[in-house]
């Protein structure tokens, strides 16, 4: 297993949604990130310099969801994943993002890993 930094249900706000209805107001998500930093736990010599850090994570993340509307949470996820590997010194990145909207279910969920290309 890589080392890796956990963050777990982020609350979110965003204008997402398929009608005009839907994205006229933001709407609660919640975001769960798994980070593979490029360095092993071993060599961060305790510097957060070495590492990701996690709290600057959760405010850029926060941002980007209030970034602009978008029509679905799968687009929101796969922004997320892209912007946190061209932004933070990560391997990979797994996002899940849960929207409350569908009536008799806890949440509707996507997921989804992103690795860093070689190069």
């Amino acid at each position: 297993m890589a080392d890796s930094i956990r963050i777990e249900s982020l609350e979110l706000r965003s204008y997402i949604g398929v009608p005009a209805e839907e994205r006229a107001a933001t709407q609660r998500l919640t975001v769960s990130l798994v980070l593979e930093p490029v360095r092993d736990f071993r060599a961060l010599d305790d510097r957060i310099e070495n590492t990701v850090d996690y709290f600057d994570v959760g405010n850029f993340v926060k941002a980007l969801s209030l970034s602009g509307p978008r029509q679905l949470i799968e687009t929101l996820a796969e922004e997320i994943a892209g912007q946190l590997l061209a932004r933070y010194p990560l391997r990979a990145v797994e996002v899940e993002l849960r929207k409350y909207i569908l009536p008799d279910t806890a949440f509707v969920a996507v997921q989804l890993r992103r690795e860093r290309e070689a190069g």
